[in-house]
């Protein structure tokens, strides 16, 4: 297992509105902490890792409030330093039936955001570290943090650390600088030896018209042309999803490697999902956890997966499951009342 996990993005507030309303259909909203790669560090730390977060937060009560509560989840947030600038926030209302969840971001002028690419000091923040962790939110939210993290992957790349990519890709994020987004993902995507990421995410990265008469297809094409384009990457990893509603899903997931192999992790049915948000950042976990403690790839993929599933039986953007709970859904061991 990695001594120390290091993943780099902005700290969010999370305002959602109660229940199933529309957001201030009344006058209340629900606040959570999150952020992706926050989600990541605290998934990790609940597996057991040593993981840290670095990013920037305001000075001000709501800045203290989201670290605190990344620290009661055992995340090291010694890296968070404070920076001029306002809470980054997002607000969430979530679906029901035939009607979307829908996302409304708010964290231009952040203190993240506005933070210098050269206010990162990473041979420090990564000397002790073995693995990066980022994600293409953190690119998407201007040149200071694309710059940042390209920085990053390549010091982790330089010291020879493990280093994890999440597509993550957020057309609304992108939406002034969409024209940036393919040069910028691909200098990440470069030195990752694991992405975690769809056909789309490969698709937006090499500027192609994605392939294939199924989504299996089309993500084990996107994958020949990754591994084509990018030399360090070792494995494409990737959930699918089928929606018969917004509280009924199908989740499954597939992992193609370099040695040619498309492995395929089996379909669980989520009939009655509290909150889907996240769940990409506990796929990543998982899959993480598992190839750093030495599972086979097929294995890795199933916890990924696994502890995907189990995001969407907790509200909150955060994976509170441990390995000895997800182990138990890979094994099916029931519904039953554990006492």
């Amino acid at each position: 297992m990695p001594k120390r996990i290091v993943c780099f993005g902005e700290l969010l507030l999370r305002l959602g509105s109660p229940g199933r309303e529309r957001l201030l259909q009344t006058p209340r909203l629900e606040v959570h902490v999150g952020g992706a790669e926050a989600n990541v560090a605290i998934a990790l730390a609940r597996l057991g890792h040593d993981a840290a977060l670095v990013s920037v937060v305001p000075d001000s009560p709501l800045g203290a409030a989201a670290v605190g509560e990344v620290r009661r989840h055992a995340v090291d947030v010694a890296p968070v330093r404070t920076g001029a600038g306002r809470q980054g926030l997002y607000f969430l209302a979530t679906g029901a039936l035939h009607r979307p969840s829908e996302v409304l971001y708010d964290r231009a002028h952040s203190a993240f955001a506005l933070a210098s690419a050269d206010d990162y000091d990473w041979p420090t923040l990564l000397a002790n570290a073995d693995a990066l962790h980022v994600s293409g939110v953190t690119p998407a939210l201007g040149a200071a943090c694309a710059e940042a993290t390209l920085c990053a992957a390549r010091e982790a790349r330089a010291r020879g650390l493990r280093v994890s990519f999440d597509g993550n890709f957020r057309q609304k994020l992108w939406a002034e600088r969409r024209s940036e987004a393919p040069a910028v993902l691909r200098g990440i995507i470069a030195e990752a030896d694991t992405a975690l990421a769809d056909h789309r995410d490969i698709a937006v990265a090499l500027e192609l018209q994605p392939t294939g008469t199924t989504a299996a297809e089309a993500f084990a094409n996107a994958a020949r042309a990754a591994f084509d384009a990018f030399p360090n990457l070792q494995r494409l990893a990737t959930t699918l999803r089928t929606q018969h509603s917004v509280d009924h899903h199908a989740l499954t997931a597939l992992m193609a490697t370099r040695k040619g192999d498309l492995i395929a992790a089996p379909e669980y049915s989520l009939a009655s999902i509290v909150d889907r948000i996240g769940a990409g950042d506990a796929f990543a976990a998982g899959v993480l956890h598992g190839l750093y403690t030495g599972m086979p790839e097929p294995d890795a993929l199933h916890f990924g997966l696994a502890s995907a599933c189990l995001k969407h039986s907790q509200p909150g953007d955060f994976s509170l499951a441990d390995e000895a709970e997800i182990a138990a859904l890979v094994a099916q061991q029931g519904f039953d009342v554990r006492r």
